[in-house]
């Protein structure tokens, strides 16, 4: 929210600086995102009044003035805007004046006609954008004063950025509020009178949606005159808090609005057919806004209408056939609670974003629509005149927001704030903020206001003790506590662990979105269906991701287009699988994940360049498994998977267990997922290799170690995994290691066979192993070979 530091200080004046104030708010949780000057810095500009205007004799565009500026002598300036005319007051630069960007004025003469100045607009004076014409100030300006004072232009623009739990500073009047807390001072509101009816015209109203709008108040006026323009005054709070000067009825709800942070709107009521009516909106039901977009209405929006049509998207937008024009003389006042859960996300899901929505979804003060009503009438009657109408109100009681009570016990405050705070001062702090306390058995019991959402038990009232007596009067002491070691299982394995491991194969980290692009994901995994989001932040971000890879492989796509050749990244996350037999109906699942691209090593003139391949991917998952399992626990199983290359991938298991999969992505995604070459990925599930068997301590053998060679002839579709497995099933108890040392192709070895050298190592733990016994082991495994293989042992 942006507002003027002198609006607020009309409210209440803490004798404080602009830097202090900001820096109140900020560690009261009003965030200050920016301190600006509300005009450029210029000198030597009065307030003057053109006393003749005619036109230049040699220009038909310029015009020749006299001006008094409250000297001897009416100053001779030349103008070119076309609003300016006799009996204006207007801002005048005289001569020696500087203006915005070091613009000195000088004397001049234009087309042969003297000038000793300028008169001025809001653009010349760095006061926007506006340079449509001069500035015409009121009637009533004190001719000779410096326009700096006048207009009070030694003023800042205040932004603060708000949590949106605190919609009650989404005012001027809020915000006052607040300063009024933390610096102890009364707050100094406008006043507000009852603006009494002149006419009997008015408008039935129906609640035909009470839950989600249980007040809604409205008044007619008649015999509006909209040709007459806002005050100054009024257009300089308007601009000082960013939002442009339209016409008087739209000033003065965007007024209130800033004022009590409470949204308004008005009708042409002209156009509008019998009763209003708060409704639902039905199927198919479509509205023109006011920035001449059509929408179609889904069931789930709250309109205002009429008994023929649809006027408004209640608490968002207006629409375009029932807004107030330049010749409306009629208009239908609204002021209405709208329930901030029938509010939320309503605009967005038409692709919009209001102030009236900002404010209604976070929460309106339900108690303030009258003093709104009455407000914005006596502002709106003030400026175009007219005849009101007595405020028409529908409301239900069983929907509005009741107060609630809670209970402050000053036990707890101390216990949890740690220190001891006065209790007059907490009993001023509660005062102050609305609260009503009543003091009694050393507790404070309060009512919480109905513009305060946010407070709803003890702990909330504890925050705002602490937040307005000061976070940092709070001393800095550490706690006496007892501590005790947490319970660890030295079976489980941190995520952490794996993450440097990972590091150290030079990986980098990648933290991505865990929704992605609907396409992409179903090109990958055609089987799987992602959860679709009901309001993504765009259409290629609007499912969960049933893997890591979509956003890494976007992610590795980034790189490569910034000529990153060798890139390896990895990801630990969760994965959403829609299950209807979780709670939730969604099954989240932990997973770590990486993918690599380029060489195995950066280019070198004394090293061989050698892509990154299959094995390398496989070397890297063995290396995280081996933090959990023994190498002849795994399996790697020839597998087709979607997003894989057929002949180059595999599943990892544990048994019958499915740990994750691997394998070079498959060739027809690499131009939609924009990739660069061949590229490698895996991932595994967290939860399935995050407990490792303990080691156990065993005897070590003080006997030789004996190695026998063997080599056997297979048909070349042998699997060697399946081989060496079948090798470890057998039962050779003295068999302490296997070792595949040799593969070869060639001269002696049939077509369509290969040659598999293997070294087998046995040992006993109580003695040495006789010739015959290590034979007999060789034995058993060439006669598994050949049964289970047709393996022939190569002489």
């Amino acid at each position: 929210m942006k507002f003027s530091e002198k609006w607020l200080r009309e409210w209440v004046n803490p004798s404080i600086s602009t830097n202090d104030l900001s820096e109140q708010l900020s560690m009261a949780g009003l965030e200050v995102d920016d301190v600006a000057s509300i005009a450029e810095d210029f000198s030597g500009v009065v307030v003057g009044e053109v006393v003749e205007c005619g036109q230049h004799p040699d220009a038909d565009k310029l015009q020749v003035t006299k001006v008094n500026v409250g000297e001897n002598e009416l100053l001779d300036i030349v103008c070119g805007a076309p609003n300016c005319r006799s009996g204006l007051k207007v801002a005048v630069a005289k001569v020696g004046a500087i203006l915005p960007g070091n613009f000195k004025i000088k004397k001049a003469k234009l087309r042969g006609q003297p000038s000793f100045g300028m008169l001025c607009s809001f653009s010349e004076l760095g006061m926007g954008e506006d340079h449509s014409g001069i500035i015409e100030l009121p009637s009533d300006s004190p001719i000779g004063e410096d326009i700096r004072d006048f207009l009070s232009l030694n003023d800042k623009a205040i932004e603060i950025d708000l949590t949106p739990n605190r919609a009650d500073c989404l005012g001027i009047k809020g915000v006052a509020r607040e300063v009024g807390v933390l610096n102890q001072l009364d707050v100094v509101e406008p006043t507000i009178k009852d603006v009494e009816s002149t006419t009997e015209t008015s408008r039935d109203i129906t609640l035909s949606a009470p839950q989600a709008c249980p007040r809604y108040l409205g008044r007619v006026i008649t015999n509006v005159d909209l040709s007459q323009p806002s005050p100054l005054w009024m257009q300089e709070k308007l601009r000082r808090s960013g939002i442009r000067s339209i016409d008087a009825v739209v000033d003065v709800t965007n007024f209130v609005l800033l004022e009590m942070g409470h949204p308004m709107h008005a009708f042409d009521n002209d156009v509008l057919s019998g009763s209003v009516e708060v409704r639902m909106a039905t199927a198919g039901e479509r509205l023109v806004l006011l920035d001449e977009s059509e929408v179609e209405l889904k069931e789930n929006t709250l309109v205002i209408a009429d008994q023929e049509k649809a006027l408004a998207m209640a608490g968002v937008f207006g629409g375009l056939a029932s807004g107030v024009t330049s010749t409306t003389t009629s208009i239908f006042l609204e002021s209405a609670f709208f329930a901030p859960d029938a509010i939320l996300g309503k605009a967005r899901q038409y692709g919009l974003h209001t102030d009236a929505s900002h404010r209604y979804e976070r929460g309106v003060d339900p108690s303030l629509q009258m003093q709104a009503m009455q407000r914005a009438t006596q502002l709106l009657t003030d400026i175009v005149g007219g005849d009101v109408g007595p405020v028409i109100e529908a409301k239900s009681d069983e929907y509005l927001p009741k107060p609630i009570e809670l209970t402050l016990r000053a036990s707890r405050l101390k216990r949890v704030l740690g220190i001891d705070i006065d209790g007059s001062r907490v009993s001023d702090i509660l005062q102050r903020l609305g609260l009503t306390p009543v003091y009694s058995n050393d507790a404070w019991t309060v009512t919480v206001p109905t513009y305060r959402f946010d407070i709803s038990i003890e702990e909330d009232l504890i925050e705002e003790v602490a937040r307005v007596f000061g976070y940092n009067n709070i001393p800095n002491i550490a706690p006496t506590a007892k501590l005790e070691m947490c319970d660890a299982s030295e079976a489980s394995i941190s995520g952490s662990r794996f993450k440097h491991l990972l590091t150290d194969f030079g990986y980098q980290e990648a933290i991505t979105y865990s929704f992605v692009d609907p396409k992409k994901q179903s090109l990958m995994f055609p089987e799987l269906v992602g959860l679709t989001l009901p309001h993504p932040i765009s259409a290629d971000m609007s499912v969960m991701r049933v893997s890591l890879l979509p956003g890494l492989l976007t992610a590795m796509s980034y790189n490569q287009k910034r000529q990153q050749a060798n890139v390896k990244l990895f990801e630990t996350g969760l994965r959403f699988l829609p299950d209807e037999n979780e709670k939730t109906g969604v099954n989240q699942r932990a997973t770590i994940a990486g993918v690599l691209s380029g060489n195995t090593a950066s280019e070198h003139w004394s090293i061989d360049t050698k892509p990154l391949d299959f094995f390398d991917v496989k070397a890297h998952v063995e290396s995280l498994l081996s933090f959990m399992f023994n190498s002849q626990d795994i399996e790697f199983r020839k597998e087709t998977h979607s997003a894989l290359h057929p002949g180059q991938s595999a599943a990892v298991y544990k048994g019958d267990l499915l740990l994750g999969f691997l394998g070079a992505i498959h060739p027809k995604l690499e131009k939609p997922m924009g990739l660069n070459g061949r590229t490698f990925a895996f991932e595994l599930d967290l939860v399935n290799i995050s407990t490792r068997n303990l080691p156990q301590a065993s005897k070590i053998s003080k006997f030789p170690v004996n190695r026998r060679d063997i080599a056997v002839t297979v048909k070349e579709d042998v699997e060697i995994g399946k081989l060496l497995k079948t090798i470890e099933k057998i039962g050779i108890d003295d068999l302490i290691d296997l070792n595949l040392f040799d593969v070869y192709q060639g001269k002696g070895i049939e077509p369509g066979y290969k040659s598999l050298a293997l070294s087998l190592s046995l040992q006993n733990l109580e003695r040495t192993l006789e010739d015959a016994e290590i034979q007999k082991s060789v034995d058993i495994v060439i006669n598994s070979l050949k049964q289970h293989f047709s393996a022939s042992l190569r002489e």
